[in-house]
């Protein structure tokens, strides 16, 4: 079970960093929305010993794999080896019209990152003294001294096939190629929030396991993890306001195109073309009202903190290895609830 880390003020991440791993979650994760992913980790490595840190996610293309790779060693260096490195592709429009940034065809590229960055994690893990050879249709790394190259890891990561991957390195996939990719290439996969049973036994694992193949591996080599949504109160009032704050943010996603295949594997495709074109207008409020009570039921789990548990792991156990929680609303984060279910999450059994 993880959780997320917030970075509105940096004075408070140690704390909350500190916090989380007190209460037991395996796993803090960022985002890239509003903040940087990368730099609230920094801080929260060195106030915890235990707990991992990632990224879920950090937009690739308008990064240099270069400066992602010092920053995920440095992180990794730190944090005696916790770090996990989560990359995305983000869509056609935030890259052009907010990152400002090329686009071209995100499959092929973000294979070539990920080959760029183990090329350079090898050599550094290597201690290599020549010049690096590696060359994509995207991507190089071909100059390098001592000068330029960190010292090893002390404790790199390494997969359980013995193979030295130097520090884990996870994609968000949505579609086939994606996660075809992630089977084969990665270490992991974030599985967008916005998922279903079906969409994962239909869709994403079949993938996974097909990409993992082609590299001798099977699902059991790959960490699978997701944000879930959840609806969670001690009362129905409590439970009722939550509904909506969920109901609302799936409309967001399910209104973006590329995440169409997770309504139509339901055969709720057309809804995904109404809630585009709802966001088109700024229809944002009144998209909600497209997100039915069948589809909550699909997409989100509900109950009070002592049964989300064991709803959880009914859900996911055998699908997924690792699940924190979406919880788009106000007093999500309610301190004294989460621990009580943090503390009977690893007892739990599904219902």
């Amino acid at each position: 079970l993880d959780t997320g880390l917030e970075a509105a003020s940096y004075r408070d991440i140690a704390a909350a960093a500190r916090d989380a791993e007190q209460m037991g979650f395996a796993g803090l994760w960022t985002a890239e929305t509003a903040h940087d992913p990368f730099l609230p980790l920094a801080v929260a490595a060195t106030a915890t010993s235990r707990i991992e840190l990632g990224t879920a996610i950090a937009v690739a293309f308008p990064r240099a794999p270069m400066t992602v790779a010092e920053t995920a060693w440095d992180l990794a260096a730190n944090s005696d080896g916790r770090f996990i490195l989560g990359l995305g592709t983000q869509v056609k429009g935030h890259n052009e019209r907010r990152f400002s940034t090329a686009w071209t065809a995100p499959g092929p590229r973000m294979r070539d990152y990920i080959r760029t960055l183990r090329a350079i994690f090898t050599y550094w893990q290597d201690g290599s003294r020549g010049q690096p050879d590696f060359t994509s249709d995207h991507y190089q790394f071909r100059l390098s001294s001592p000068f330029f190259a960190p010292p090893p890891l002390s404790k790199p990561y390494v997969d359980r096939h013995g193979e030295m991957r130097g520090v884990p390195v996870y994609i968000a996939a949505v579609n086939d190629y994606l996660c075809r990719l992630a089977g084969e290439l990665c270490d992991g996969i974030h599985v967008h929030p916005f998922n279903s049973v079906k969409y994962l036994t239909d869709i994403v694992l079949p993938n996974l396991a097909k990409g993992a193949a082609k590299t001798g591996r099977t699902l059991e080599d790959i960490e699978r993890a997701t944000t879930a949504f959840v609806i969670m109160g001690d009362s129905e009032e409590e439970r009722a306001a939550a509904r909506e704050g969920v109901r609302q943010q799936i409309s967001f996603y399910a209104s973006t195109r590329t995440y169409v295949e997770v309504l139509a594997v339901h055969g709720w495709g057309g809804v995904s073309a109404r809630l585009n074109e709802m966001s088109i207008r700024g229809q944002w409020s009144e998209m909600a009202s497209l997100i039915t009570d069948e589809m909550l039921d699909v997409y989100a789990v509900e109950g009070t903190p002592e049964q989300i548990p064991a709803l959880l792991r009914k859900k996911y156990d055998g699908l997924l290895t690792r699940v924190a929680f979406y919880m788009p609303y106000q007093g999500a984060s309610d301190p004294a609830r989460m621990r009580r279910v943090v503390e009977t999450f690893a007892a739990a059994t599904p219902v």
